[in-house]
Formats: C-alpha cells, sequence, structure tokens
C-alpha cells in the first residue's frame, strides 16, 4: 500500500529532527534557510524613511488634498460618469501603487 492510496496521514521519520521536532522544508522538499529558525527583529532591519517614504507623502497629499480639489473644480458640463469615477481612480490606482512600490523592499 503507497501513501497516496491511503488518502490520509503518513508518518515520514525524516520529516522531523534529532529533538522529534518537525523540519521545516520548502515545496521542493529542501530545508528552509537559516533565517526562518533565527529571523531577524524587525527594529534591527535596516528601515529609514528615505526618498520612498517622501514620495509616498507627496501622492498621498495629491490623492487627498490635490485630486480633490481638481473634482471640485472641475467644469460642471462635463460628463458625470467622468467627473465622478474616472477622475477619482487616477489618484487612487497611483497611491495603491506607490505605497506598495514605497513600503516593499529589495
Amino acid at each position: 500500500m503507497t501513501s497516496s492510496d491511503d488518502g490520509g496521514y503518513v508518518h515520514d521519520p525524516s520529516t522531523f529532527d534529532e529533538e522529534g521536532q518537525p523540519r521545516e522544508t520548502t515545496d521542493d522538499g529542501d530545508e528552509t534557510a537559516d533565517w526562518v529558525d533565527e529571523p531577524v527583529h524587525p527594529e534591527a532591519a535596516d528601515r529609514e524613511f528615505d526618498w520612498r517614504g517622501w514620495s509616498l507623502v507627496a501622492v498621498i497629499v495629491f490623492a487627498f488634498i490635490i485630486a480633490p480639489g481638481i473634482i471640485l473644480l472641475w467644469p460642471p458640463a462635463t460628463d458625470y460618469l467622468f467627473a465622478l469615477i474616472v477622475l477619482p481612480l487616477v489618484p487612487a490606482v497611483l497611491l495603491a501603487v506607490t505605497a506598495v512600490w514605497a513600503t516593499t523592499r529589495p
């Protein structure tokens, strides 16, 4: 009987270390890197409010102050769909993309 025939849990002793704790493995079966066993504390990581942070602040100011002002001052003769859906969509997408870009580190 193979493990695929039983449809349930199959004990594999090689998945446990010497202390009996389960080993962390990746999808391809390799053991995980050392950072999983001893992760770096967030305060020890190199996180500074640099130009990425300031660019995010600029986009926030644009999305919450400048863009609504533009929408308020837009001529009322323009299309309703454009003024209330498309114009707010541009700063929202710009803010979302910039926020993801600014908070992810290589």
